[in-house]
């Protein structure tokens, strides 16, 4: 079945190759990758708002209805007029580097229009931002169509120490488009379930640890956690500032790049393309869950082999995740940081609650709605601390300072330019009576603690489910690692399509 549809996505690439010259219809228009799509539109082969529709269409016929993914929590009810204008634009000459695009951004994120900031909470569902969040205006002057919000783990999945992913109060459950009743990992779920589904071309999720890569390993597609600071978090719903970002979501790594390029304040180098050959790769061995799934490590191992196939020189062992005390820093810091983060966020909405102690009363009022499944222990938490005046913030963050030098001092002992690992093991069944807890395999904690820049790109179908490999780079050399994820990208070569199957056997 895997390789029928290797195949299949084989044969599409040449057929959409074939077809760019005559009118495209939803099928030609959804198979595209973004790089395509957006010369196509340049070119004047199909219009923004052919490209709308199609994606529109798709979405009724594959999230609303058919699987029903639950990706999609709500659509922009502008996207329409929007790629009209776009357009317009563009007979006058005028296009962005996303120009007619459409992009789904992670509810989260606050835009100034008809769309809610809901980050998945029924609390929330009538809260309007006053302004668009930085990195949707950089979206909106590439000339992207903002066409909808995705769902997500409520709050980010910082709101229970039991929580399902992938699931919210108002928007349900997402489900992952390979197997429906697997979990598509989160916080980032639907941005990533979204993209898989081809219910756009790009996505934009946020992480704090493994939420953008975790999803986009479990789903199959490429997303990006840059470095620290990269991308403004300003008029995103937080979690901690330290560790919290955006980033992209698409179904190659030339796709993400492009997106990154404009979610990026500084913008960064393009996706490279040049030789990889003889770049020094650190094979972590340590990752969370080591040995645990011989699939993955048999995945993981056939990566590997590509990667030399690819010209690059692997050192391995190298042992680079961090210390159950640096595990421990870690949470310290994100609830304290929360409590005062989350506090000036929620102090300027307008419709719902506005403080943190206010929100876990609405909360405890409509428990049967909000927490059927899971409570709030990470709330009761942070608003019980006393944030980042802990007496123990203040050695967390010193703690993984030292952990962020170490990771450096490791790249340098051995020579590297980046680390490879895998990023998930094999999706869990969905189950709100045990939530996410159980073995995991991952290694987001790398670079989530430290803030360097990861790259996750999906490696193989082990028993019809997507597992990923990370690579993981020092600060500010995104391009160093958009070179080496292309490499590999390019020796796996093309990856199965999701076909909704209801389930398989564990």
């Amino acid at each position: 079945m895997a390789k029928h549809r290797l195949l299949l996505a084989t044969l599409t690439a040449f057929a959409v190759a074939g077809c760019t010259r005559k009118e495209l219809g939803d099928a030609d228009i959804v198979a595209l990758d973004a790089v395509t799509l957006r010369a196509e539109i340049a070119a004047g082969h199909v219009s923004a708002l052919q490209v709308t529709q199609a994606y529109l269409r798709r979405i009724a016929a594959i999230d609303d209805s058919g699987p029903m993914l639950g990706a999609v929590i709500e659509i922009n009810p502008d996207a329409e007029a929007i790629a009209r204008a776009l357009d317009e634009q563009r007979a006058r000459g005028a296009l962005g580097p996303l120009h007619g695009v459409p992009v789904l951004i992670k509810a989260n994120i606050d835009t100034a229009d008809r769309m809610a900031t809901s980050a998945g909470s029924l609390a929330l569902a009538e809260h309007h931002a006053r302004d668009d969040a930085d990195i949707v205006t950089r979206l909106r002057a590439a000339g992207a169509v903002v066409l909808g919000k995705t769902n997500l783990s409520e709050w980010a999945n910082f709101r229970s120490t039991r929580s399902t992913s992938g699931w919210s109060s108002l928007g349900g459950q997402t489900r992952n488009p390979y197997v429906l009743d697997r979990n598509p990992c989160g916080s980032s779920s639907g941005s990533a379930v979204a993209v898989a589904a081809r219910l756009a071309p790009l996505a934009v999720g946020t992480e704090t640890d493994g939420s953008i890569v975790c999803p986009a390993g479990i789903n199959g597609v490429v997303g990006i956690k840059p470095t620290i600071g990269t991308v403004s978090q300003s008029g995103i719903v937080p979690i901690a500032h330290s560790q919290d970002t955006a980033g992209p979501l698409a179904r190659t790594v030339a796709d993400a790049a492009m997106l990154l390029d404009v979610l990026a304040a500084s913008g960064v180098p393009p996706e490279g393309r040049g030789s990889v050959a003889g770049l020094r790769l650190g094979v972590v061995r340590n990752f969370a869950g080591a040995g645990r799934d011989p699939a993955v490590e048999s995945g993981f191992t056939a990566a590997l082999r590509q990667l030399e196939a690819a010209g690059l020189v692997l050192v391995d062992p190298v042992m680079a995740a961090s210390p159950a005390e640096i595990s421990n820093a870690e949470r310290l810091i994100l609830v304290s940081e929360f409590k005062e983060d989350l506090a000036a966020y929620l102090a300027q909405v307008r419709t719902g609650p506005r403080t943190l102690e206010a929100l876990i009363e609405f909360n405890e009022a409509r428990a049967g709605e909000v927490m059927p499944y899971f409570g709030q222990e990470l709330f009761l938490a942070a608003n019980g601390g006393l944030g980042t005046a802990d007496p123990g913030y203040a050695g967390s963050l010193e703690l993984v300072t030292t952990q962020r030098a170490a990771l450096g001092a490791l790249f340098r002992e051995h020579d590297i330019v980046a680390l490879v690992a895998p990023v998930n093991g094999r999706a869990w069944r969905t189950d709100y009576a045990g939530g996410d807890s159980g073995p995991r395999v991952g290694s987001s904690r790398i670079a989530a603690i430290t803030g360097f820049p990861s790259v996750a790109v999906p490696a193989a179908l082990v028993a019809e489910l997507p597992i990923g490999v990370a690579f993981v780079g020092q600060p500010q050399d995104e391009a160093r690692l958009f070179a080496i994820a292309a490499a590999f990208e390019r020796a796996r070569g093309p990856f199965p399509e999701p076909e909704f199957l209801p389930t398989v056997a564990d």
